[in-house]
């Protein structure tokens, strides 16, 4: 029998990974690539958090500051600023599982104290300080892969090779194993072919048994293999992306399309648990 992972969170809560989670994209800025401005405003961002629940999204993933390329940063206070009543406004909700997306470790301190539930670090933890206060507040952790690769890299490899030296550190700062899950970083520091390259050998990247996330969805490797239409019109594209990664280990999808993701998991879940079944029957055949 093949057990499903597990994904400890904030609260005590625990996640049982038996199919692929949904995360849903909330953008409380006025410059992401996609979306930006559309839910800047925090009662426009809160019922669209309650929106994307209904519509079968697992996880809302807060985030305050564009990581598109060539953005501006901003400062930890204005990200916050950006963030906290929205924040404040759905940890109000004992039923919802939060998530914030900051590379800031006041950010992420002041989120976690809100009730938080997971910290979604865009810099794979690199921060000692990030890693401290996720670690004496026990929260979970999407390490994410940012570092620029080489040309001609073994991608797959040199991803997979991160995470290992990366959640060695943190668990030697104090973060649990069971709290961690890693992003191979679409889009950060790759190019075009190294982004198809990880879809295509997702099994590659996976470490262990940590979690795994893909977040594909409407970027630019979307665009750039069918014909580069606006990024809102990218959902059918990033279905396919995150379908082969899910094929390959993803257990959880980052996106903007909440109703088109979760039928695309189904599918792509129905079509692993076949996979599975058989290839139990053909153990049980050998034997």
């Amino acid at each position: 029998m093949i057990y499903p992972k597990t994904w400890k969170i904030g609260g005590g809560r625990k996640i049982i990974l038996d199919r692929t989670y949904i995360m849903g994209i909330l953008n409380v800025t006025p410059d992401s690539f996609s979306d930006g401005g559309n839910y800047s405003d925090a009662d426009r961002a809160i019922v669209r958090a309650y929106e994307m629940t209904e519509q079968g999204a697992d996880i809302i993933d807060v985030g305050g500051q564009s990581t598109r390329p060539g953005h501006t940063p901003i400062t930890a206070e204005e990200e916050w600023t950006r963030i906290e009543p929205v924040v404040k406004a759905l940890c109000g909700n004992k039923k919802l599982i939060l998530s914030v997306d900051t590379y800031y470790p006041e950010v992420a301190l002041k989120a976690i104290e809100a009730g938080v539930h997971i910290i979604n670090d865009v810099t794979g933890f690199r921060d000692p300080l990030m890693r401290k206060y996720a670690a004496a507040h026990k929260v979970g952790c999407i390490i994410m892969h940012d570092i620029q690769l080489e040309e001609n890299a073994d991608v797959c490899e040199e991803i997979a090779s991160f995470f290992r030296g990366r959640t060695e550190e943190c668990i030697a700062d104090g973060i649990e194993a069971e709290y961690i899950c890693l992003d191979p970083g679409v889009g950060f520091g790759k190019s075009y072919e190294q982004n198809l390259a990880i879809a295509g050998n997702f099994s590659g990247v996976c470490v262990l048994n940590y979690p795994m996330l893909a977040a594909a969805s409407r970027k630019r490797v979307i665009g750039m293999s069918c014909g580069n239409p606006p990024a809102d019109q990218r959902m059918p594209g990033t279905i396919a992306y995150h379908t082969a990664c899910i094929l390959g280990g993803a257990d959880i999808i980052r996106v903007h399309d909440i109703p088109e993701a979760v039928q695309g998991a189904m599918v792509a879940d129905a079509v692993c648990a076949r996979a599975v079944r058989r290839l139990s029957d053909k153990k049980i055949l050998i034997k």
